[in-house]
């Protein structure tokens, strides 16, 4: 999945490693973590496989790396963003699933923790959403960036139904 996070960003044009780091943690990160171990291996496959190139910049003592997208890579990319959309994993229902194992303080703390965590989430994204109103008014065409926007509007409707769900878990809410 890093692999074509990786050649999206570069469909906008070159970039460090450093930036697709930043880049990631700004937008796909409510979705997807990518940390350093796993962005420059991922890196070095897609250069090996010869569908991103890479070049050192001169500069300091160390030369930054700038990665661009090759014919290969955009091709790849293609193919997979117009493949089917998958159902994903979710690690989360799937420990709800077994909480039944864990004493009542155990679950209640791990709760108390994750909603903690959605609520960060939460104003993390109501933070961006205010962030890119005020991009999305500054520039000529903001329907070309539709679909980016929607996965934000996703995130928020995303966390705010699991922090819902959270809270009926608490409760002790009625079963269908």
């Amino acid at each position: 999945m890093l692999e074509y996070i990786i050649l999206g960003l570069l469909m906008e044009g070159d970039m460090s490693g450093y930036d697709m780091k930043k880049t990631i943690d700004h937008s796909v990160g409510i979705f997807y973590k990518a940390s350093y171990g796993s962005l420059y291996p991922a890196l070095k496959r897609l250069t090996e496989k010869q569908w991103v190139s890479m070049t050192e910049e001169p500069g300091n003592s160390k030369k930054k790396k700038i990665y661009s997208l090759m014919p290969e890579g955009n091709e790849n990319f293609m193919v997979w963003l117009a493949g089917p959309l998958e159902m994903s994993r979710n690690e989360f229902l799937l420990k709800i699933f077994f909480f039944d194992y864990l004493n009542e303080d155990t679950r209640t703390a791990l709760l108390e923790e994750y909603e903690f965590k959605l609520n960060r989430e939460i104003g993390r994204l109501q933070a961006v959403e205010q962030i890119v109103a005020g991009e999305l008014a500054e520039i000529p065409n903001p329907q070309n960036y539709y679909y980016r926007v929607s996965a934000l509007s996703y995130g928020m409707l995303f966390f705010n139904m699991e922090k819902q769900f959270v809270d009926n878990i608490k409760k002790g809410a009625e079963l269908p």
